[in-house]
């Protein structure tokens, strides 16, 4: 995917967006497709049905935070998101979005972003274009393996085109 020519909608979050609130405690045990319906259903009810592939969740401080659920990042891939823009991330969630092919960038300036703003990410450039407010945001840069990593489709599609061939 080529961020630098893409537009995307945000959906706007706060602070403090919980494991449980992207992939609820509930549905933990059922098919992914179930459990991505609920993602973020206790804060904006519409999101799981209204989301568009591409589209950007943009949340502020500890996005990510809870339990080390890797379903949370893998809830909002299958929903088609394109990356989360976030002030910061824990930890744990952070990794595991890379590792399951989920951009996950972060910007210091997140809350000049509003709910349905337009956006066009340069991911490796370290820029978040709001083409709706007309502003250029910097961003930390993503490097270009963690790049490659993402755009295979995670860590085990990106190990596996490196070294497929390579017999133990």
């Amino acid at each position: 995917m080529v961020w630098g020519c893409r537009m995307s909608r945000a959906w706007v979050f706060g602070d403090d967006i919980d494991t449980d609130a992207l992939a609820p405690g509930a549905y933990m045990k059922r098919p992914i497709n179930e459990l991505a319906s609920h993602c973020m259903e206790a804060l904006a009810p519409d999101f799981a049905g209204s989301v568009r592939p591409g589209d950007i969740v943009v949340g502020g401080r500890n996005f990510g935070m809870g339990s080390s659920r890797e379903q949370a990042a893998e809830a909002l891939r299958h929903l088609g998101i394109g990356a989360v823009v976030a002030h910061s991330f824990a930890g744990i969630f952070y990794r595991n979005a890379l590792n399951l092919g989920l951009l996950a960038v972060e910007c210091d300036e997140t809350g000049r972003i509003a709910q349905g703003d337009e956006l066009r990410l340069d991911a490796v450039g370290g820029v978040l274009e709001n083409v709706t407010q007309g502003v250029a945001l910097p961003c930390k840069p993503v490097p270009p393996f963690l790049m490659d990593m993402v755009e295979a489709g995670g860590l085990v599609p990106h190990l596996e085109k490196r070294f497929g061939g390579v017999e133990s």
